[in-house]
């Protein structure tokens, strides 16, 4: 067992942290962190987790040194750690952050794995991307997957996709959450009471994607078996559709995707 260091001690960080310790695959005191308000750590060190004093002393301890920072932090945190960093391998979650920009400032020899995880990682129900780049070997990056699977599913992409990935899993829980928000506010303003609404859409969510994990119809079919002619989800249908409903979360995602692409210049 080898060790694992975050710089950032923010949910992402949090979420990643508790998916490893459930597995098990680090001990906690393999497992370092570092930040710059120490007012973050109480979490991590009731866990056993180690808490560093600077940037180097956490990239020093740490064959993998995950950067679960902010993507404007990224070049103050790539400056304290070159140097110290030359035989580790580098996991960036940040949005909009490419392999380029990263070995630009620690070598070019840098290994690097591009990652965007989201934060139902932490219950173990996590959607990640990952991408390896060169010269990180099979065993980093398998030792890497391994922890983001410990989450959840992983998914391998190239590089050039994983900006746009980010609407697809990074940022869609918003998506989802806004959606569950939207059904409760309609629910209590027909007069059933939040919880109860809360209660019934999560499942509803839930069900659904297990109704999208298992059946073998396409997603048209699964919309028409609900949708019986003149009746009342077709009456809810019509309005949705009358709102661009389908062409407001593609516009999204675009904008979602040009956000990361101008987060990397």
């Amino acid at each position: 067992m080898g060790t694992i260091g975050f710089i950032g001690a923010g949910n992402m960080a949090k979420a990643i942290i508790q998916a490893i310790l459930r597995k098990k695959l680090y001990t906690a005191d393999r497992i370092g962190i570092y930040d710059h308000h120490s007012s973050h750590y109480p979490w991590f060190t009731k866990h056993g987790v180690q808490a560093m004093e600077d940037e180097k002393k956490l990239a020093r301890f740490s064959d993998i040194i995950i950067l679960s920072v902010k993507p404007q932090n990224y070049d103050n945190v790539l400056h304290q750690i070159r140097g110290v960093s030359d035989s580790k391998t580098i996991v960036s979650i940040a949005a909009g952050i490419s392999s380029t920009f990263i070995k630009e400032r620690l070598g070019k020899d840098t290994k690097v794995v591009l990652v965007m995880p989201n934060t139902p990682l932490s219950l173990g129900e996590g959607a990640t991307a990952i991408c390896r780049c060169l010269p990180t070997s099979d065993d980093e990056f398998s030792a890497i997957k391994a922890v983001f699977a410990s989450g959840g599913v992983v998914q391998e992409l190239p590089e050039k996709l994983m900006n746009a990935v980010i609407s697809v899993n990074g940022s869609s829980p918003a998506y989802v959450y806004l959606f569950a928000k939207s059904v409760i506010d309609g629910a209590v303003k027909q007069g059933i009471d939040a919880e109860t609404a809360k209660s019934l859409i999560c499942q509803v969510l839930i069900g659904s994607a297990k109704m999208l994990i298992h059946s073998d119809k396409s997603l048209d079919e699964l919309i028409q078996a609900v949708s019986s002619k003149g009746g009342t989800t077709i009456a809810a249908l019509d309005q949705l559709y009358a709102h661009n409903f389908e062409s407001a979360i593609v516009d999204a995602m675009d904008h979602c995707t040009k956000r990361a692409e101008e987060l990397g210049k």
